[in-house]
C-alpha cells in the first residue's frame, strides 16, 4: 500500500496552476483567487492624525493648571491651521494633526470652557496620534497572488482605492456517481435501494473550497452510460470526481469507462482508514479523482487528498493548511497497521491545551458522526495511541475552507 503523506503529495501535484486570469470587480472578489501580489498605493494612514477625539497641543505648552486658548475647531475631513505656540486645536478622531503638534491630549484628561482648555493630565510626548504609513507604505507587498480573498482583504483592497482586481477563473468540478442501487434525495425508495447522499455532500465540500460550479449527474451501472457521463463532464469540468464502482466487481466499470476514453488509471491502496481505495488518471489532460463509495471514506478522503488538488487547482498559495495537535481523550486506545483518522470533537482545558474527543462508534458505515465531528485526528499506523497522547489535528475549518 502507498503511504498517506506520498499519497496526498502526490494528489496536491496532480493538477497545472491555472494560466488564464480575467478582472473581477471588488465588489464581487469575496472568494476569488487572486493572481497578482497587490501593493500599497498609498501610505495608510495618508498623513498623521488623530486616534482620539481631544486637543492637539504642544506638550512643552503644558503644564499643572494652565489653560490653553482654543486656537480652531478642526473636524475629520478638513486642514487644520499650523499651532501656534501655547495654544491648543480641538480635533477629533481622523482629524489631520495640525503642523506644529506633537501630542493629543484625550478629551477625559481636558476641561475646556470659554477661556479655553485645562490640561489635567498630560500624557508621553506623540501620544494618541496615528503616523503616516504606521498601517501599509507605499510600494509593500499587501497580498499575494493565489491568495484566497476574504471580507478582511476586500477591506484592504478598498482602502488602498483598488476597484478591480486581477483574479483566476473559477473552478467548475465535476462529480460522477454510479450504482443502480442509488435513489436521490426526495424519491420513493425501491426494495434494496438507498439515497445518494454523496453527490450533494461533495458537492457542498466543493462550494465550501470556493469552487464556482459543480455539475453532478448519475450513471447507471453500464458501460456506455458510465463513458458517456464521464465525457460530458470532462467537456465542461476542469476536474472530475467519481465515486465507487472503481473495483474488480462485475458491476465496477468506471476504470473500464476511463480507459476506453483513452485514460490512464493509476489505482493506489492508500494505507489510511477510512477510505483505502483510490485512484488518479488523466484524461483529455484533465485529472480524474476517483474516491471509495462509502460516504464516511468519500467524505475523509475528499478532505485530506481532494481538497490540495482543489486548491492547486485554483492557483492558491498554500494547497496544504496547518496540521495542529491535541490531547486525546476518553477511554478508548488505538492501534492498526494502517494511519486511521477518526473523528473528534475538540475542546481546550484551563491550560490551554486543545482536548480530542472522539465520537463514539468510528464504523465507516457511521454518517451521523460526520455532522457530530469537527475535525479529524489522526493516529499513526503500527502505534499504540492511548488516552493522554498527543495526536494531530486535521480540522474542518482548514481543511474544507
Amino acid at each position: 500500500m502507498i503511504e498517506f503523506d506520498v499519497a496526498q503529495q502526490r494528489l496536491a501535484q496532480a493538477g497545472r496552476l491555472p494560466e488564464r486570469t480575467e478582472t473581477c470587480e471588488l465588489g464581487a472578489a469575496l472568494g476569488r483567487i487572486l493572481a497578482q501580489d497587490i501593493q500599497a498605493q498609498l501610505d495608510m494612514p495618508p498623513a498623521d492624525n488623530s486616534a482620539m477625539d481631544g486637543y492637539a497641543v504642544r506638550l512643552a505648552d503644558v503644564s499643572d493648571g494652565r489653560v490653553l486658548p482654543i486656537q480652531q475647531r478642526c473636524y475629520a475631513g478638513e486642514v487644520p491651521e499650523t499651532l501656534k505656540e501655547g495654544m491648543a486645536i480641538r480635533i477629533f478622531t481622523g482629524s489631520l494633526l495640525p503642523p506644529g503638534a506633537d501630542t493629543v491630549i484625550i478629551q477625559e484628561n481636558c476641561q475646556e470652557d470659554e477661556h479655553g482648555v485645562r490640561i489635567l493630565e498630560a500624557p508621553e510626548v506623540g501620544a494618541n496620534i496615528r503616523r503616516r504609513g504606521e498601517d501599509m507604505r507605499h510600494g509593500e507587498v499587501l497580498i499575494q497572488s493565489g491568495t484566497r480573498l476574504t471580507a478582511s482583504h476586500i477591506a484592504q483592497l478598498a482602502a488602498q482605492g483598488h476597484a478591480a482586481l486581477s483574479v483566476y477563473p473559477g473552478l467548475t468540478v465535476g462529480i460522477l456517481t454510479t450504482g443502480d442501487e442509488l435513489t436521490p434525495a426526495g424519491q420513493p425508495l425501491r426494495p434494496g435501494q438507498i439515497y445518494n447522499s454523496n453527490a450533494p455532500m461533495l458537492q457542498a465540500q466543493l462550494l465550501a473550497l470556493g469552487v464556482a460550479a459543480v455539475r453532478a449527474v448519475h450513471a447507471a451501472d453500464t458501460l456506455e452510460a458510465i463513458r458517456d457521463a464521464l465525457q460530458s463532464l470532462l467537456a465542461k469540468c476542469d476536474l472530475v470526481l467519481t465515486v465507487g464502482g472503481v473495483s474488480v466487481g462485475e458491476k465496477d466499470l468506471v476504470k473500464p469507462a476511463i480507459e476506453s476514453i483513452g485514460g490512464q488509471l493509476d489505482l493506489w491502496k492508500v494505507r489510511m482508514k477510512p477510505g483505502k481505495p483510490l485512484a488518479l488518471a488523466y484524461v483529455q489532460d484533465k485529472p480524474l479523482v476517483c474516491l471509495p463509495g462509502n460516504p464516511v471514506s468519500s467524505y475523509a478522503v475528499f478532505a485530506l487528498m481532494v481538497s490540495p488538488l482543489v486548491r492547486r487547482l485554483q492557483g492558491r498559495r498554500e494547497t496544504l493548511p496547518a496540521i495542529r495537535y491535541g490531547v486525546l481523550q476518553g477511554e478508548r486506545h488505538f492501534q492498526g497497521d494502517r494511519e486511521e483518522f477518526i473523528r473528534v470533537q475538540l475542546d481546550s482545558d484551563e491550560q490551554g491545551r486543545l482536548l480530542v474527543r472522539p465520537f463514539g462508534n468510528q464504523g465507516s458505515g457511521v454518517i451521523s458522526s460526520l455532522p457530530w465531528a469537527q475535525a479529524l485526528a489522526r493516529i499513526p499506523a503500527d502505534a499504540h495511541v492511548a488516552p493522554g497522547d498527543v495526536v494531530r489535528i486535521y480540522e474542518y475549518s482548514q481543511w474544507q475552507a
